[in-house]
């Protein structure tokens, strides 16, 4: 618990808890829960009370016992290898530090669920990496308020000026993906996408469409599909962009590996051939990628290197190292079999 004992501000003076309570016109209760993180008080009240301990300089005291040489990653969920491949990034930085690990899963793609938020603050970690997830501004007065620094990983929209973030340059690898279709002749070249309201997912369409425009090609809505970054997510992007036979795209993008699977298997089902019929790329590099049947060209997004990145920034946060707050990393091209030149009868 913080103590109601007087503590040092910055500049070294004393500051009381009553004299934060007298200042906020609030019970010493109210600022005690304020201080706690306690979720039964207003969130009006709990503004005013952290604006005047701010302002005064107040430092909240974390007991040596309770601060846990443990980083805390939350996930959507952790059912597939791509988040598997983040947590080996994270493991490989914090084992050299003596720093354990703890996976939890919450909420969704935007946002981790209250109750874990509520759950740090009590556990007292020395930092927390939220994968794909962004936080409100009481959230994050939270996590400052007890100095638990946090890094968003692979940011789902714009992070706060003030956030940690990682992540690929997505933009790039919807480019550089694009441009080695078209580079292989492919003009009709369709598209997976991740959900709409994430931030990857969008970079990557406004990379394929940029790359489409460079040779004067512009987007096509019927070859757009949204999928979910999963492999059922990638089955029925490409069932609907592959049933009509007459107008079927020669190439798919997928927007990631796991919904390159799912564009395989619908390619299977249909009797389509990869690479001879219809050229396949996907997003990530995760390891399946080289032993898919053919082996899968990729964009690599260097996600064990984006994961190691996230655990330095919070272990040189809690050293008082100086750091870069937003990291993007480059994505670059993994050829393999699934791509081919697009045969000269087919591109007339």
């Amino acid at each position: 618990m913080t103590s109601t004992e007087p503590h040092r501000a910055n500049d070294g003076t004393k500051v009381k808890l009553s004299d934060i309570a007298k200042q906020t016109g609030y019970s010493l209760a109210t600022v005690s829960k304020a201080l706690n993180g306690k979720g039964d008080i207003s969130e009006t009240a709990r503004q005013a009370i952290d604006k005047v301990l701010k302002e005064s300089g107040y430092v909240r005291r974390v007991s040596p016992t309770r601060r846990q040489r443990t980083i805390e990653v939350v996930f959507k969920d952790f059912e597939t290898i791509w988040a598997l491949e983040v947590l080996r990034g994270i493991i490989r930085e914090a084992k050299p530090h003596d720093i354990n690990v703890m996976v939890a899963e919450s909420g969704d793609r935007q946002h981790p669920d209250p109750s874990w938020i509520e759950g740090i603050i009590e556990r007292q970690p020395i930092g927390a990496i939220l994968v794909f997830s962004n936080l409100t501004d009481r959230e994050r007065g939270m996590f400052q308020s007890y100095n638990i620094p946090f890094v968003v990983f692979d940011p789902s929209g714009n992070p706060a000026l003030d956030d940690l973030s990682v992540q690929a340059d997505n933009w790039m690898g919807g480019v550089i993906a694009t441009r080695h279709l078209l580079e292989l002749g492919h003009k009709r070249i369709g598209i997976i996408t991740g959900p709409d309201e994430m931030l990857c997912s969008r970079a990557r369409l406004d990379g394929y469409s940029a790359a489409l425009a460079e040779r004067g090609i512009p987007s096509s809505p019927e070859l757009i599909a949204e999928g979910d970054f999963t492999t059922p997510g990638g089955y029925e992007g490409a069932k609907a962009l592959l049933e009509d036979e007459r107008n079927r795209p020669t190439a798919i993008f997928a927007g990631s590996d796991l919904q390159a699977m799912g564009v395989y298997e619908a390619a299977r089902q249909l009797k389509i051939r990869i690479p001879e019929d219809l050229s396949v790329i996907g997003f990530d590099d995760i390891q399946t990628a080289a032993y898919m049947g053919p082996a899968l060209t990729t964009v690599r997004q260097p996600l064990q290197d984006m994961a190691s990145t996230a655990a330095r920034m919070i272990i040189d946060t809690t050293e008082r190292r100086k750091i870069q707050k937003r990291v993007i990393l480059s994505t670059s091209l993994v050829v393999r079999d699934s791509t081919q030149r697009l045969a000269r009868a087919k591109d007339q």
